[in-house]
């Protein structure tokens, strides 16, 4: 195991703790999931050769989709990929009468990351990076003018121009250039803001760069196709776009009309990219079971993408067809949830030896707790076996008077049981009424 950095271990026992996915230190903890791993680094390879692809993560509450989503963002990264991530919310979705999708938009670029920013904020290193790198190469080769750069410029990203608003994107890019030369830091701000869909008003927009287009609400999809064709003049091997908790539009827009609009975008999506329209662009959907399959709300509701995201039917026996748009996550076998805790122990104690705040035999005991619960075996879920084991794991550092088999026999399901009454009550000498308690 690699060595846990301080700010890992605080970000990874924290998050943990409250029930949520560290965005940092991943590999440190990550166990299963291999063949879902594999159909998703499949993905990135076709997207590396010019393809695109779509898929949909759905698992319950807890199951782990936000942890698979931010797993294979840091897969991503290390394959040079540009990173977009984002959580749909009532104000921030695909489509709305009142910025909502211009404001998602926001949101992506952002977090945009690479492996150079893979905390969010990249967007500036990532154009800035490509503008050093052609300017330099032209300098090199004997073009010493500011006009041989950007008539390189214009030729390295005429395929754009063919896209929608590839013109005025290819004209944003030279003038956050012209504002690098200048140290025009007003100029340079200016060009971002266009780029992250912050000018509200065209009027704006053409006052500060003189383009007569904005990223907005219709055409926030052109713009995520423009920018993939972008990175990948840039030298990246293509845009991943991650999006989290779908289930907003399912179960949190009471408008059937405005769950539709959204729907149709989805569509939109999926159709580019199962049909081969787009190149260099990967979406990855994290959602619930219900989100997908509820006939009354869910996708499913929607009869085009029914037909899409439906089932293989010959895939039964609880197998799944890895080459399907849908990719649902099971909870985690008794062996990987051991090697999980294991993990999380070995980060929790930090340089010390493992053993000494619990042993193996302790995580196996925690674990047969976890399954006498009543339900365990279906409603027991990765977050909820994660959040409880960490902390115990706290307890027993800052208690050292009680061992770990002190504090499973006190949280044990029989000691949880309320204490039985035994005293007579007042109704058990009637014929007509009985008490009884569960």
């Amino acid at each position: 195991m690699s060595k846990v950095l301080p700010r890992e271990r605080a970000a990874i026992l924290q998050s943990l703790a409250a029930g949520v996915v560290p965005s940092i230190g991943l590999h440190h903890i990550q166990v299963g999931r291999l063949k879902e791993v594999d159909a998703l680094i499949r993905d990135l390879k076709l997207v590396e050769q010019g393809g695109a692809s779509v898929r949909f993560i759905v698992g319950r509450y807890g199951s782990g989709k936000t942890f698979f989503l931010n797993l294979i963002r840091n897969v991503a990264q290390k394959r040079k990929f540009v990173v977009a991530q984002a959580d749909i919310t009532t104000d921030r979705r695909f489509q709305g009468t009142g910025g909502q999708a211009r404001s998602w938009y926001s949101e992506l670029m952002r977090n945009l990351s690479t492996r150079a920013r893979p905390d969010g904020n990249a967007l500036q290193n990532v154009v800035e990076r490509w503008i050093g790198n052609v300017d330099h190469e032209i300098r090199v080769s004997g073009g010493g003018t500011e006009d041989d750069v950007k008539r390189e410029f214009n030729e390295l990203l005429r395929p754009l121009q063919d896209l929608v608003s590839g013109f005025d994107f290819v004209n944003v890019v030279t003038q956050y250039y012209e504002g690098y030369l200048a140290h025009n830091e007003e100029l340079q701000s200016s060009a971002l803001r266009w780029l992250r869909a912050e000018y509200s008003t065209k009027t704006e927009a053409r006052q500060d760069l003189g383009v007569r287009s904005i990223i907005d609400d219709a055409g926030f999809y052109d713009y995520l196709k423009l920018f993939a064709a972008f990175v990948l003049v840039a030298g990246y091997s293509g845009l991943l776009v991650n999006i989290d908790e779908l289930v907003v539009l399912s179960h949190r827009l009471s408008n059937t009309s405005a769950r539709n609009r959204n729907y149709e975008a989805i569509l939109r999506i999926i159709n580019d990219c199962l049909q081969g329209r787009v190149e260099g662009l990967a979406f990855v959907f994290a959602g619930t079971d219900e989100c997908l399959e509820d006939p009354r709300r869910g996708l499913y509701s929607y009869e085009a993408l029914a037909t899409r995201l439906a089932p293989n039917r010959y895939a039964d026996n609880g197998q799944q067809d890895y080459a399907s748009p849908v990719i649902k996550l099971d909870n985690l076998s008794p062996e990987d949830c051991f090697v999980l805790l294991a993990n999380i122990r070995n980060v929790h104690c930090g340089d010390e030896v493992a053993e000494q705040s619990i042993p193996d035999d302790g995580i196996v005991a925690y674990l047969q707790e976890c399954n006498a619960r009543m339900g365990a075996a279906y409603f027991q879920t990765p977050r909820d076996t994660v959040k409880d084991f960490v902390g115990l794991l706290n307890m027993l550092e800052q208690d050292s008077s009680r061992s770990w088999q002190d504090h499973l026999q006190r949280r044990s399901p029989a000691s949880e049981q309320p204490q039985r009454d035994d005293k007579p009550s007042a109704a058990s000498g009637s014929d007509d009424l009985s008490e009884f308690r569960l």
